[in-house]
């Protein structure tokens, strides 16, 4: 395993992905899988990865006045409260079912991402139910593959007519918390790689701190949004090739 691989690799995709608050573990897992790390191993390295990334973003967020508290406690509870089941249930499930559905998360996250143009909000729309609703299925999904639910609530909540910018940093926020509540089931399991935490934390930490910098300041929504497409589809593409 190459340690120092591992650790350029999480702080570039921690920046890029910090950028959208999708958290680079939807990315970092099945790179990882294809560097040899087994899939049970990568699945709570990247929700530790997501939780110390987006803990920087999120802490960068507050300090801006970016984060509305009503709008994201319901995707918050939910979500946290669902990965902890996400990641029991894949213990049980065969490693080339994970992947498949981790190339239809991919395919799905990265067509939102670069096809989908948010709509005007309807004022009849109800932010709880949507809420939760959307943070259930991310969070079950996002401990399952073992990253966090980002690519789930962050194009959904676009999709849904809210502002991307308020998306990201709300998305941040909730995948930090369910991203921690996954990775404490795993680590539960016992399928946790002490000295792979050590090499990639510090790494995240800074790449999310860049990344949250760049869109604050950098970057416009549509740029971050086609970026992060454009990655999710050559992994998408990637991760079909190793299970055929």
């Amino acid at each position: 395993m190459n340690y120092p691989e591992l650790a350029l690799i999480s702080f570039i995709l921690s920046i890029v992905f910090s950028i959208g608050g999708v958290g680079s573990a939807i990315a970092i897992v099945p790179t990882m899988s294809w560097l040899g790390v087994p899939l049970m191993t990568a699945k709570p390295t990247g929700l530790f990865i997501n939780t110390l990334s987006m803990l920087s973003a999120t802490l960068k967020n507050l300090r801006h006045g970016k984060l509305d508290h009503r709008f994201g406690l319901p995707i918050l509870i939910v979500a946290t409260a669902m990965a902890p089941v996400g990641a029991y249930v894949g213990k049980f499930i065969p490693k080339v079912y994970v992947l498949w559905v981790f190339v239809a998360f991919l395919l799905y996250s990265g067509t939102m991402m670069i096809f989908f143009r948010p709509r005007r909000r309807p004022k009849d729309g109800n932010h709880i139910v949507e809420g939760s609703i959307i943070g259930g299925i991310a969070g079950f999904l996002g401990g399952l593959l073992g990253v966090g639910g980002g690519g789930i609530i962050s194009p959904a909540l676009i999709m849904l007519g809210y502002e991307p910018k308020k998306v990201a940093a709300t998305t941040a926020l909730v995948v930090f918390f369910s991203s921690l509540s996954g990775f404490l089931t795993y680590w539960g399991m016992g399928t946790l790689d002490w000295r792979l935490l050590l090499w990639v934390s510090i790494p995240a930490i800074a790449g999310g701190w860049i990344g949250t910098h760049l869109m604050h300041f950098k970057m416009s929504s549509e740029q971050v949004k086609k970026v992060i497409g454009v990655i999710l589809y050559l992994i998408a593409l990637k991760t079909l090739m190793n299970v055929l």
